[in-house]
Order: C-alpha cells, then sequence, then structure tokens
C-alpha cells in the first residue's frame, strides 16, 4: 500500500480538496438561476432530484436547470513543482441546460440570457471559480402536462473552469549516481 507519495509504488490520489461537483453544483447554478433571473428561490429548481416533488401549475413560472454534459481537456499540465507536490491542472467545460416554464417563461428566459451577458453578473460567478464560457438562443418547446400545453423555452448554458489538485510527487533535488560518457574512443 502507498504512502500517498511518489516516494513508493502505488496509487496517488490529490492531497487538495475538489472543486463543487452533484449537488454542490446544482445548488450553485440554482443560485446563479435566481440571482440572475429575478425568478423566487422555489421557482428555481435542479432538473434531476432524488425525489422530485410536484410540479407547479401551469399558471406559474419557474425553471429547471441542471448539468447535461462535461468535457475536460486531455492535455493536464503539471505546474507548480515544489519538493513536496506538484499541481495538476485541467480545464473543464459543464453544458447547462435550463428550462423556462410558465406563462412569461420566455420572459424569465431572456432575463436570464442577457443578465448572464453582463460582466458584473460573471465577475459573481468568477467567485465561484466559473466563468460563461457561451449560450444558445431560446428554444420554444411546448410540453403537455397533464393534459394541458405548457409554455417551455430552453437555452443551453456552458459554463467553464480551471480544476487544480495536488499530487505528493515529489521532486528530485539529488542524485547520488555518477554518469560517465563514453566518447566512443
Amino acid at each position: 500500500m502507498s504512502n500517498n507519495t511518489s516516494t513508493e509504488h502505488g496509487w496517488l490520489t490529490p492531497t487538495s480538496g475538489d472543486p463543487d461537483y452533484d449537488e454542490a453544483l446544482d445548488r450553485l447554478l440554482s443560485r446563479w438561476m435566481r440571482n440572475v433571473s429575478g425568478l423566487p428561490p422555489a421557482m428555481v429548481r435542479p432538473r434531476w432530484q432524488k425525489e422530485q416533488p410536484s410540479l407547479p401549475s401551469v399558471e406559474t413560472n419557474w425553471c429547471a436547470i441542471g448539468v447535461i454534459g462535461c468535457t475536460t481537456d486531455n492535455n493536464p499540465a503539471f505546474t507548480h513543482q515544489t519538493e513536496e507536490n506538484v499541481q495538476l491542472w485541467r480545464h473543464e467545460t459543464f453544458e447547462c441546460m435550463a428550462s423556462f416554464y410558465g406563462p412569461d417563461g420566455m420572459s424569465f428566459a431572456s432575463r436570464f440570457r442577457d443578465g448572464i451577458a453582463v460582466p458584473q453578473n460573471n465577475s459573481e460567478l468568477n467567485l465561484f471559480g466559473l466563468t460563461l464560457g457561451d449560450y444558445t438562443g431560446l428554444t420554444p418547446f411546448p410540453e403537455l402536462i397533464n393534459q394541458q400545453w405548457v409554455r417551455r423555452y430552453d437555452m443551453t448554458v456552458r459554463l467553464r473552469r480551471k480544476v487544480i489538485r495536488e499530487y505528493n510527487i515529489k521532486a528530485i533535488v539529488d542524485v547520488e549516481n555518477t554518469v560517465t560518457i563514453s566518447t566512443g574512443d
């Protein structure tokens, strides 16, 4: 079993904390949506939940948001080598789908679309290690729910971030072997 350093053979795991994933990322996306769109807190929901709450009425404006894809660069950089550890840097792109429902769904969707283009709103997102990559237009996608047509507008937003993980990969600071170069003479 490894001591989690490069001084012994075996697997290495990061020694630094993880960025937000899973439910923590869902909460962050919901907070971002509420603050930029102006929807009330209870009306922004994670797209997928362990226990699905009942759907709001067709007269209620609300939004479901969630990650539908995550891509990474396949060439992480190993940098900031010290005697004790090294950092792995990798960039991730999260593809998030937001669906706006209700009689004013298009209004809230367009408010969100315009709000994410405001530099100050992106600066607030930067505080959580994320930045706006790009976004699509609004796609009308009416949905039949309980025998009633409900207005729905979808858009996809791509967010980017740099992930930094530290590993206990020790630097080579001294070599006790001698290297002899033969000139062939």
